[in-house]
């Protein structure tokens, strides 16, 4: 039928009558039925509750969705039904809602498209019809007792059209108005783990056995590489040659899926698969955001995992083993790390393979050469930046690894067996290549500064310490648990003019360049003021002298002894400068401090450095160390000098080279923790016999 004019509401003289505006809101449908409920318990038309509660439901949430203004609800009752109306203040053209004669399958088809709570009013209503107004537009509808005839005169007014009467269905097929509200009210398990296959299920079911369907089917792909699967059934699986009623479900990708019914044709048998198909579209999609979300999240955590797996590692091929290692099999079915030299050249610096015994296939495939090969493909991804596919046997991509600018190589990936890289699965990949990278390129800066500490800490010790007839030089270094850190201890032993031999042990403050710049400055001046034949109360002045000039707030300790054969002894003249006093280590044993304290220099002017004159016996060794030994820390506990001393008691008699490496394992073994300062041993030993 056509559209028809509003319905007048004068004749409800002896009836109920309700007026109410609501907002556009997801709680107006439940406040609509609420007014409806209360005029049919009012008039006694409780027999009408349930096909004006859903009518109700359907036209209020149309309104809602898509006017998205305030609605006014108007219901009207009288001795024989019931008749609502919903209007809306969305401006609109009068052809928007023209809608066909309710047995009219195509017409009723037509209104299926534009909306189901049309074709359900359609249905229902022993009539219905729109209102146009300048303001909005109305949608209402009209309830009869059944076999009640028309209303009296003035009830529907003018609108009502030629043929008003109860409506029925001249098909036999045709739902109930209790069987439409059951399928519209069907929802899924809130609590259930995976509620959407008996959700499915029960949609499946009812509209199957509303339309009269031998069977049915719903198949869903969520683009997992699994493939479309079976995610409900109903009846028994369809005869060959069956004409099948195939509805496609309204998804996002990657998720795909249909509807399918085993249904004679009828007026409602497409619409009402269109709509079931739509209800459990909604869920699917909200099953596809969750899973994205869940698969989000998972991703994160990972990335984050990787992160702090690759932060540990500053060694850069142990970093570029562990980079496949990740990858694989979680990201892909293989992967292959590549680094660049700076001619641009690709070298395999790691690969991994889900199937260990493909690995050897991979290499062999990566190692090809040629036009078309992986290898020149890798290196169209490093000269250009950009994600380049693979194909041949080992298919996939190839990521660039750049960091800070800098062209490091590739990160190569093959695509899993069952299925493709999806866009999440790229992105992760990328982010990835991009945190590889930095890990390799940290790890290579590590490995530059570790090699240039090396190299400088190296240069202020002397490479071997000299061989001389009765006297036994021996000395360890362990540099701070920072291996990329220059320390400010040092030791030397240099020959004297008046045929003496001149032992430094010393600690510059700090740590780094500017600390071994320092250290390296302390070092030369003292080889060229003692070449030059100056004492040693002289030689530690003009040291100091110099240090305070420089500035820069650094200091020094140091300890110098002068040593000299007389006869089978050794005569040590000891000056310490704000060092610890060494040990000295009897052959007959015994232990015990040696020195008079003094000034550290580059703190004061003038200094103090009080000489100790030492007589070493045969047998007998002065022992010294940096406060790398007995600041040795052991949670609260340091190992201190009083450790020191009784480590060394048990080693009388030895050489200074068991001596010196009995001490360090003493001072390193003190603590598990790695040393927090340089530790440094110097044995002088009395070799006569």
């Amino acid at each position: 039928m056509s559209a028809e004019a509003g319905p007048a509401t004068a004749g409800a003289r002896d009836g109920a009558v309700r007026r109410v505006r609501l907002p556009a809101d997801r709680r107006t449908p439940a406040a609509a039925r609420a007014v409806v409920r209360s005029v049919l318990t009012e008039s006694h038309l409780d027999e009408l509750a349930n096909e004006a509660l859903l009518l109700t439901t359907e036209l209020t949430t149309n309104a809602v969705e898509h006017a998205r203004t305030e609605l006014d609800i108007e219901v009207v009752a009288d001795e024989i039904g019931l008749t609502v109306t919903v209007s809306d203040f969305a401006p609109g053209s009068g052809d928007e809602l023209t809608v066909g004669d309710r047995n009219d399958s195509t017409e009723i088809n037509e209104v299926s498209v534009r909306g189901r709570g049309l074709l359900l009013v359609d249905h229902f209503a022993s009539r219905w019809g729109t209102t146009y107004l300048p303001t909005g537009k109305g949608v209402w509808f009209r309830l009869d007792r059944p076999g009640a005839g028309p209303p009296s005169s003035g009830t529907i007014g003018e609108s009502t059209p030629a043929n008003a009467g109860p409506r029925t269905s001249t098909d036999g097929s045709a739902p109930s108005a209790s069987a439409m509200s059951e399928l519209m009210q069907t929802a899924p398990d809130l609590y259930g783990d995976d509620p959407l296959p008996d959700f499915a299920t029960s949609l499946l079911s009812r509209v199957a056995e509303m339309v009269g369907a031998a069977g049915g089917t719903i198949r869903l792909d969520r683009g997992d590489g699994q493939g479309s699967q079976v995610l409900a059934r109903f009846g028994r699986p369809p005869r060959p040659g069956s004409d099948l009623l195939r509805v496609p479900l309204t998804v996002h990708r990657p998720y795909a899926g249909e509807l399918e019914l085993d249904a004679a044709p009828s007026a409602y048998a497409q619409p009402l698969a269109v709509l079931t198909a739509e209800r459990l579209s909604l869920h699917l999609e909200n099953d596809r955001l969750r899973r994205a979300d869940v698969r989000r999240q998972v991703w994160l955590t990972f990335l984050a995992e990787a992160s702090e797996l690759l932060a540990q590692s500053l060694d850069v091929d142990l970093t570029m083993a562990l980079v496949p290692q990740l990858v694989v099999p979680r990201l892909g079915q293989w992967c292959a790390v590549h680094t660049a030299d700076e001619w641009g050249r690709l070298r395999l610096a790691a690969a991994s393979h889900a199937d260990e015994s493909m690995l050897p296939q991979l290499h062999k495939v990566l190692a090809e050469t040629g036009p078309d090969s992986i290898q020149a493909r890798l290196r169209e991804a490093s000269r250009s930046a950009a994600q380049i596919p693979l194909g041949g046997p080992m298919e996939g991509f190839a990521v660039p690894l750049i960091a800070r600018g800098q062209r490091l190589g590739t990160l190569a990936v093959g695509r899993h067996q069952r299925h493709r890289h999806d866009p999440d699965e790229v992105a992760v990949l990328e982010d990835v290549a991009r945190r590889a990278a930095l890990a390799i390129e940290n790890a290579r800066i590590h490995a530059e500064r570790r090699r240039v500490a090396q190299t400088l800490q190296q240069s202020l010790l002397p490479p071997v310490l000299p061989l001389v007839d009765g006297i036994g030089f021996a000395a360890e270094y362990v540099p701070t648990g920072d291996d990329a850190e220059v320390g400010g201890d040092f030791y030397d032993v240099v020959p004297l003019p008046d045929g003496r031999w001149l032992v430094v042990i010393g600690d510059v403050s700090g740590k780094g360049v500017q600390a071994a710049a320092v250290t390296g400055l302390v070092r030369d001046v003292i080889r060229v003021l003692v070449g030059d034949g100056k004492p040693l109360p002289e030689a530690l002045a003009r040291l100091n002298e110099t240090l305070v000039e420089r500035g820069g707030g650094r200091y020094c300790t140091l300890a110098l002894a002068a040593v000299g054969r007389e006869g089978d002894q050794l005569d040590v003249s000891l000056h310490l400068a704000g060092h610890d006093r060494p040990v000295l280590l009897a052959a007959a044993g015994g232990a015990g401090f040696v020195g008079t304290g003094g000034t550290a220099l580059g703190l004061l002017d003038t200094i103090t450095s009080p000489t100790a004159e030492i007589t070493l016996a045969p047998g007998d060794s002065l022992i010294f160390y940096t406060d790398g030994v007995t600041e040795r820390r052991r949670g609260r506990e340091l190992f201190g000098t009083d450790r020191l001393r009784d480590a060394a008691a048990p080693l009388a008699g030895y050489s200074a080279d068991v001596v010196a490496a009995r001490l360090r394992a003493a001072a390193i073994n003190f603590s598990v923790e790695p040393p927090r300062d340089d530790i440094a041993v110097l044995v002088l030993r009395n070799d006569a016999t």
